[in-house]
């Protein structure tokens, strides 16, 4: 039995004046792959390599993993692809170990890019950057493409993750008992704790510090967006990165000669999804696929949270950092990223999680003995996968484990439509358009317990909502109109 290590790891950057300046994705993956070779001190690793796995991305590629292969001289290597989820780099890496530690690989490369800056640049222009197809069937494919669209929440327009995740926190700002402006301080002063993080990774697309006030304070720079959420408390997609990572046998590296100092050790990998509907969950801000997996992933490895030395929380919005804190039991007031978050940091899409993977993997070298949490979340606080990481060699092989038998035990809440009856309202978003408020989703709860869905297009009423608490409050709800 082999022991994986990650020997290799790159982030690139690309900050350009003009979408025509820089690269695309797939050439992007390539530097970040040469990059992650050079940093494993034996760029001859490549030539060793069997398999290429790409994250799935915002671009027309079809196999991807075929095209960084060739371009590496690796024509034999098989070539890789996810579906679209930001738990698959965590996902992927589980699998990575595995199928180096059964001896079906000796070196595997993991990358991904995405160039949201570039796409924003030519939607500015009118057009849309012109890369290539990339054509062809990947040899395999590492997950699967699960719906998470309830009709009924279709239906109502509700459908993005700007919608979910703030319906999310004004759940858990209700649960918790705060008042709205009690709050919106909280989860800035969460945010500004994620960038002071960014100001000291080099690797961050936002370095410059924010305060909770310029977080939480909606401003020319920090327009509303989906209230209780401004500009600054919502993940960043405008950003041109790639990344990738190396893993190999211990034996293999032993091969090439890679210093043990590079090695980092996967000790475990857990993973698993909530119910794939909001619709069917039984509260809106509890996460039962974390509490189960991430805990499982720290028992396996035999840590307690307040033993893990660098720790690094999926942080689309404040709500997945909070939820995944009470379900894991970590504090708030501890350092939960090692990146600065997908805000600060950068959230180039599906492939961000790639990002802490690899700033574990360097603060790890700096820190003999010591060991790391990686969480990873796709979908609406839908997909999970955790990884525990170390200098040292783990007392048993790497451990992997699937807890969705677990999750799929647990009760689903029964969702209704075209319903014409009074409800609670459970948690609330308010949508910002050019001109302000346009309109409130919400997800409501029949007496029987069914939820439902209604939104609200009232000015008056979506004022108020912005300044009181709506959560808790008697709602009629006809044909998913809301009114109160």
């Amino acid at each position: 039995m082999q022991t994986p290590v990650i020997v290799g790891v790159a982030q690139l950057e690309q900050r350009i004046a003009d979408y025509t300046d820089g690269k695309e994705p797939a050439d992007l993956m390539i530097d970040a792959v040469r990059a992650a070779a050079a940093d494993s001190s034996n760029p001859g690793i490549l030539k060793d390599a069997t398999s290429v796995r790409v994250i799935r991305g915002i671009w027309p590629y079809k196999n991807p993993g075929r095209y960084v292969a060739d371009a590496l001289d690796l024509p034999n290597a098989e070539s890789v692809l996810t579906p679209f989820g930001g738990n698959y780099v965590q996902t992927v890496t589980n699998h990575s170990c595995l199928d180096i530690q059964a001896g079906t690989h000796e070196v595997v490369i993991v990358t991904g890019a995405e160039c949201g800056n570039m796409q924003a640049k030519a939607r500015r222009a009118g057009t849309r950057p012109e890369w290539q197809k990339l054509k062809g069937t990947p040899d395999r494919m590492i997950g699967e493409d699960k719906p998470m669209g309830h009709e009924y929440e279709i239906a109502a327009g509700i459908q993005a993750p700007i919608q979910f995740y703030p319906i999310f926190e004004t759940a858990l700002r209700h649960a918790l008992g705060h008042g709205i402006e009690e709050h919106q301080q909280h989860i800035a002063r969460l945010w500004a704790g994620f960038s002071a993080v960014a100001a000291d990774n080099p690797h961050a697309w936002i370095r410059n510090r924010l305060s909770a006030e310029e977080i939480g304070t909606p401003g020319p720079n920090n327009r509303p967006v989906s209230f209780p959420y401004p500009k600054f408390m919502n993940s960043n997609n405008n950003v041109d990165q790639a990344a990738a990572l190396i893993l190999c046998s211990t034996e293999k590296a032993k091969a090439l000669g890679i210093p043990e100092s590079q090695w980092i050790y996967p000790q475990v990998g857990t993973d698993a999804h909530d119910h794939l509907y909001v619709s069917n969950r039984d509260t809106l801000y509890e996460s039962p696929a974390i509490r189960l997996a991430g805990r499982r992933a720290l028992e396996l490895a035999g840590l307690a949270p307040e033993d893990l030395d660098q720790l690094d929380v999926y942080s689309c919005f404040p709500v997945a950092v909070q939820v995944a804190a009470r379900e894991l039991g970590l504090s708030l007031t501890r350092p939960l990223t090692v990146t600065g978050g997908l805000t600060f940091a950068g959230g180039p899409l599906n492939n961000y999680v790639m990002h802490s993977i690899a700033r574990t993997v360097d603060l790890l070298r700096e820190q003999p003995g010591g060991t790391a949490l990686v969480t990873a979340n796709g979908g609406y606080l839908t997909k999970h996968a955790f990884g525990v990481y170390g200098t040292e060699p783990p007392s048993q092989p790497f451990q992997h484990e699937d807890l969705q038998a677990a999750v799929d035990a647990l009760p689903q809440r029964e969702v209704v439509r075209d319903v014409a009856t009074t409800a609670t309202v459970e948690g609330y978003a308010v949508m910002y358009g050019a001109r302000g408020p346009e309109v409130a989703h919400l997800a409501c709860r029949l007496d029987g317990g069914e939820r439902t869905w209604a939104n609200c297009r009232d000015a008056d009423t979506l004022g108020a909502m912005i300044h009181e608490e709506f959560c808790g409050r008697s709602v009629r709800v006809a044909d998913t109109v809301a009114t109160f």
